[in-house]
């Protein structure tokens, strides 16, 4: 688009190019309203699933998020919640569902048997959805709690906030083993308590 010169004019409004106005509110206007609206598909398969159900329920206002709609439908979903320990024989079905997902969309791993498989060290235990499809934002715990569950929509929403409505292959494979930095969920006393007596 080249460079942009805006000058001022009396009354100090700002003068700028249309085209460039009207590419800034459709970035950014996109990325408000889609940050806004995250349509969850929950894949629940354990514990982490009733965890899920009791963050949608009233006490928790899920909707301040925009995410109070739970769709059963891969189609009308953008924000797949992988709840819970996959089997190999369940991993198909998984992936189906991703791939029936309309772009952009994104993916929380919710609890530590979907991102690593948890206590289930067999062969027959998926050992981390991240193997298999892109995940954005990790919630640790066993299961994790309500409150997790919640940082971890806000962390989806700053990932929408900051990276756009980009693609789910230009974005990676599995972040990390953790929501992101800036995007750290926060642990009671006893865990980091567990944690460091286990290093």
């Amino acid at each position: 688009m080249g460079l942009v010169q805006s000058t001022t004019a009396e009354g100090g409004f700002s003068l700028t190019r249309l085209d460039y106005a009207l590419d800034m509110i459709r970035k950014h206007g996109v990325n408000w309203c889609r940050k806004h609206s995250l349509w969850p598909i929950p894949f629940a398969t354990a514990c982490c699933g009733i965890e899920f159900m009791s963050t949608a329920a009233s006490r928790y206002d899920i909707s301040r998020f925009g995410s109070e709609r739970v769709s059963f439908s891969p189609r009308q979903a953008d924000l797949l919640v992988v709840a819970g320990r996959v089997v190999v024989k369940m991993l198909p079905v998984l992936q189906r569902v991703y791939v029936q997902m309309c772009e952009p969309k994104w993916v929380i791993s919710m609890g530590a048997c979907a991102s690593t498989g948890g206590v289930f060290d067999t062969y027959a235990v998926v050992q981390g959805i991240d193997q298999f499809m892109p995940v954005d934002v990790y919630l640790p715990g066993c299961p994790p709690r309500p409150e997790t569950v919640l940082e971890g929509l806000m962390a989806i929403q700053r990932i929408v906030r900051e990276d756009g409505v980009r693609p789910s292959a230009e974005r990676g494979r599995g972040l990390q083993l953790a929501i992101r930095p800036p995007q750290i969920a926060t642990l009671g006393p006893g865990l980091a308590q567990t944690l460091s007596d286990l290093n």
